[in-house]
């Protein structure tokens, strides 16, 4: 039995990673089922087994794409820096957020814009506004969210080059005054 489970969590993130590449790829609506089992190694049955859809997938792979999630957790008081360091590595390097590519290449899907909507809404603001006191910490956490997104779309129209040759302590420093601005408090 326990060879049975360790295979099917394997298929799983098979198939999570397949989906993840080709959604983040190509976008939701280029995409099928069958590309995703192929790349997985999978059939189309299995992929619809695990996950009952495709929009189940893709909410799936939205859950476990973001890299941001280990700047926002920790200390609240240190986030604005982890923030800081998290968009300037991706800025300068043009390391690229699988969420922010799939937020990109999503289409015109109503049903795929409410699930993009949702993860952003629990993933980004909901994740950072948990974390900070005072008032008013949902604004805060959109403005936060404004420039993390914001920043991914940058490098994508400028591409890597457009701040690679940047001083990484500068940008970090810039860029770390501010998450600090949006993220503090108002008067704080």
């Amino acid at each position: 039995m326990r060879l049975v489970t360790r295979d099917r969590e394997a298929t799983g993130e098979r198939i999570l990673a397949a989906a993840a590449e080709l959604f983040a790829e190509h976008g939701y609506d280029q995409v099928t089922v069958r590309m995703i089992a192929s790349a997985a190694g999978a059939n189309v049955a299995l992929v619809n087994r695990y996950f009952g859809s495709k929009a189940n997938l893709f909410a799936t792979v939205l859950i476990t794409a973001s890299t941001v999630t280990a700047a926002i957790e920790g200390d609240p008081a240190e986030m604005p820096s982890r923030l800081a360091e998290h968009v300037a590595h991706r800025l300068r390097t043009g390391a690229s957020e699988p969420l922010v590519r799939m937020l990109d290449r999503a289409g015109t899907s109503p049903e795929i814009r409410a699930v993009l909507a949702a993860r952003v809404e629990t993933g980004l603001v909901d994740a950072i506004s948990a974390r900070l006191p005072g008032p008013q910490a949902r604004e805060r956490a959109l403005l936060a969210t404004v420039i993390i997104l914001g920043a991914g779309s940058l490098r994508r129209l400028l591409g890597p080059e457009g701040l690679h040759d940047a001083d990484l302590t500068v940008l970090e420093a810039r860029l770390e005054t501010a998450f600090r601005a949006c993220l503090a408090p108002a008067g704080g």
